[in-house]
């Protein structure tokens, strides 16, 4: 028996639960349990397989993953996928640098070309104020002499349509502030959004929008391990849900961005956001399920 697995035995009797027990809240069956209690990974599938038992094995005893994958590296197997992830970050990396490498050798042009185009600017607008002043003179006093001339005839007109523009402004000033009630649309609130927006084995992502909270409540219907983590893995509950007696629980997440939500029994465990029930995208037959909720705020 090795270390991790006398750890992880030790734990399990210490919290009265047997294989059976434990076989039922993970869903993995039991000598995969017993294999990794003893220290043999041989019967299991893959590393992939050894390190996600080992994972739900530590979560149902309350245990932190992290804790035990970092205590017990050299106990357990590590992960073909890790490898790839690894070199992906390294290729990504790389990009990233090649382009702002280019980014940075195009913007010296970038600015010469704005500096030209701002020095153009700058002689239109003297130019066209130089030329306008010389030709408003020159028309100013032409039009001054015709101005005169037909200032009585203005003033006579005027006077006889004043009768007639009052009336006018009345029944305009109506019309327009009918016309104003008219257009101006009543404000229509936004209905919340909760959509799956991708799927992944057994992770689901969810975007949340148009909501004013982010308020989180888990239903179980029969007996459920459940627990409420955010985007930076801090948990906010782990524990069981059962029905009769501790069968739900809420936590609000306003202040948060992300919710990853990790389901031990699906079919009998419902999930509400703001009172709006989730509806699985992979079929609550899958018992196991992780649910990601991205919150997108109304400003963004």
């Amino acid at each position: 028996m090795t270390e991790l697995g006398n750890r992880l035995k030790e734990t399990r009797l210490a919290k009265n639960l047997s294989l059976d027990d434990l076989q039922t809240i993970t869903k993995i069956q039991k000598r995969y349990l017993v294999g990794i209690e003893e220290g043999n990974y041989e019967s299991m599938p893959g590393n992939f397989y050894v390190r996600a038992f080992i994972k739900q094995y530590a979560e149902a005893l309350n245990l932190n993953p992290d804790e035990i994958f970092e205590t017990y590296q050299n106990e357990i197997p590590a992960s073909h996928n890790d490898e790839i992830h690894h070199l992906s970050r390294v290729k990504t990396h790389k990009a990233i640098s090649e382009r702002s490498s280019k980014v940075f050798d195009l913007l010296p042009k970038v600015l010469i070309g704005v500096f030209v185009i701002g020095i153009a600017s700058l002689l239109y607008y003297f130019i066209s104020n130089n030329v306008g002043d010389n030709k408003n003179q020159t028309l100013s006093n032409d039009t001054q002499k015709v101005k005169i001339e037909k200032s009585t005839e203005l003033e006579k007109l005027n006077s006889d349509q004043t009768a007639k523009t009052d009336t006018n402004d009345s029944v305009t000033n109506k019309e327009t502030t009918t016309t104003k009630k008219e257009a101006t649309p009543a404000p229509v609130t936004p209905k919340q959004e909760l959509t799956a927006v991708q799927k992944q084995g057994t992770t689901t992502t969810y975007d949340l929008k148009n909501a004013d909270k982010f308020v989180i409540k888990l239903v179980s219907k029969g007996q459920t391990w459940v627990s409420i983590k955010n985007g930076k893995q801090k948990t906010f509950f782990h524990g069981m849900l059962i029905k009769g007696k501790t069968e739900s629980q809420t936590q609000d997440l306003s202040t948060e961005t992300m919710a990853i939500i990790r389901v031990g029994n699906a079919a009998n465990t419902d999930i509400y956001v703001n009172d709006q029930k989730l509806e699985y995208a992979i079929p609550a037959t899958a018992n196991v399920q992780n649910i990601k909720i991205q919150y997108v705020l109304k400003n963004e």
